[in-house]
This record gives structure tokens, C-alpha cells and sequence, in this order.
């Protein structure tokens, strides 16, 4: 299937790894001109050679910018010009006690997981109305539909940008511009990945034994029977950034393998 993204353009938030670098990759391999961001000089510097080295024939930048550091995202946002495709991925999470989680860290994470998007959307929109084509993909978790107990700082957040992608999509009524969110499910990124391979070394036990018993204790009724890949995720994302994929706005889509029973 031709997605007819050659000639985009787009900026792909937290892109150095995983998600958002799976995302990136498979841009690049439909034809788009992409742009990735890290907070961290080296680490985005790394990624940018990897995917040049893979895509020698396509157009790809980086731009380094900390979403909780506020003069660096507003170096960033006055950097972005003609944007066809914004992927809100950026994005941390972690386990916290509800009771113990300071008022700081939920700032924190409001900061980073909805006020980017916000940020960014509030950038990028306008452009997009005017010229009548535009993408916008924000990439939630189904943790934003059924918050789980160990991380509900994390999963108001995503609820959260559930919520704006869902507004931002009234803005766009008559034009051939989309907002939609994408709800993953259970993946296995570096961050997780560097989680359960500790935990593994730990108890002395073979990985994929351990990420087995983590998916059957956390989500043992995923139909996939295993975690989800980046990959996986990335491609419903690259489909929701085509202009074929324009009948689909204002929506949330599941790729999280049957975990959400109902959205």
C-alpha cells in the first residue's frame, strides 16, 4: 500500500528510542522528511547516525530540547516550520505510591506528558488549518482508560491527552486535517526492556521466561500472549499519518492487543 507520505515532513517528540524511533524509522522508509528530538546531546546525536546510516537517501534532522525545561522547548517550537505530521510521544512514566508522589512530580509529569503535546498542537495547528493537510497523532497508553493503581500520576496524564487530542480534533471540522490518539498497550521499550532484564539478572532467571511471567501476572488475558513491540505500535501510527488514513479523526485506536476490554 503507497501511504503517500513522500515529500511530508515530520517531527516525531522522544524519538531517540523505542517508540518514537520506531515511529521515525518507518517515516523515513515511507518516504517522509523527518525530524527526531532527545533531551540528551549524545544520545540524540546517536540515534540521528543510525537512522542516516539506514536511510542514506532521506531526509532526516534532530533537534535537542528538554520538554521540563521551558527555554529549550520554546527554542524548539520556534525552530519548527512547515510540519505536516506532529507525533506527541514524548512522554515518562514509572511506578509511584499515590500517597507518597509529591506535588512536584505530578507538575512534572503534566509538564512532560500532556503540556508538550499542548505546546507543540498549539504551534503546529494553525499551519496545518491553513494550508488543509495535517496530521497529529498522540501516542496514549490504555493506562489513560484503566489507570493502574501503581501509577495513577501516569495514567491521569494520559488520560489527559486523551482528552486534548479529542478537543483538538473539533478544530479541524471541514479540513483535511486529523487528530487522533493512538492507545498502546503493553510494549517492550529500552525502558521497560532495562526493568525486566535487571529484575532478570536479579532472581537468575532466563529473560524471556521473565517477561513471560511478567506479562501473566500483569496482563494475562493480552491475546497476543507476550509483549507488544515498537514496531507494532509504530505501525498503526505511520497508517494515521497518511493522507489515505483521512476518514479516521477524532478517534482513539487500540494497539494494545485486547488488554482494554472496552474504550
Amino acid at each position: 500500500m503507497n501511504l503517500q507520505l513522500n515529500g511530508k515532513r515530520a517531527f516525531v517528540s522522544g524519538s531517540t528510542q523505542g517508540i518514537g524511533l520506531a515511529i521515525a524509522e518507518q517515516l523515513l522508509e515511507e518516504g517522509a522528511e523527518v525530524i527526531i528530538n532527545g533531551r540528551n546531546i549524545e544520545k540524540t546525536k546517536k540515534a540521528l547516525e543510525k537512522l542516516q546510516g539506514k536511510f542514506p537517501d532521506r531526509n532526516v534532522f534532530s533537534i535537542v530540547a528538554d520538554f521540563s525545561k521551558k527555554e529549550e522547548v520554546d527554542a524548539l517550537l520556534s525552530s519548527l516550520e512547515n510540519i505536516d505530521i506532529l507525533i506527541n510521544n514524548v512522554g515518562i512514566f514509572g511506578l509511584c505510591d499515590y500517597f507518597e508522589t509529591p506535588d512536584e512530580e505530578w507538575n512534572r509529569y503534566f509538564e512532560i506528558n500532556v503540556m508538550s503535546g499542548m505546546r507543540l498542537s498549539k504551534k503546529l495547528l494553525p499551519e496545518m488549518l491553513k494550508k488543509n493537510f495535517g496530521r497529529i497523532v498522540f501516542i496514549s497508553s490504555e493506562s489513560g482508560v484503566n489507570i493502574p493503581d501503581n501509577m495513577i500520576h501516569y495514567g491521569v496524564t494520559k488520560a489527559a491527552m486523551n482528552a486534548l487530542s479529542n478537543g483538538l480534533s473539533k478544530l479541524t471540522k471541514g479540513t483535511a486535517v486529523t487528530v487522533n490518539t493512538v492507545l498502546g498497550g503493553p510494549t517492550y521499550s529500552e525502558g521497560v526492556a532495562e526493568a525486566v532484564e535487571h529484575i532478570a539478572r536479579l532472581q537468575n532467571i532466563d529473560l524471556e521466561q521473565m517477561k513471560n511471567a511478567i506479562i501473566q501476572q500483569s496482563n494475562p488475558h493480552i491475546l497476543l500472549q507476550r509483549f507488544i513491540n515498537s514496531q507494532e505500535i509504530a505501525n498503526l501510527v505511520v497508517y494515521l499519518s497518511s493522507p489515505i488514513s483521512i476518514a479516521t479523526n477524532g478517534s482513539s485506536l487500540r494497539a494494545d492487543s485486547g488488554v482494554l476490554k472496552v474504550v
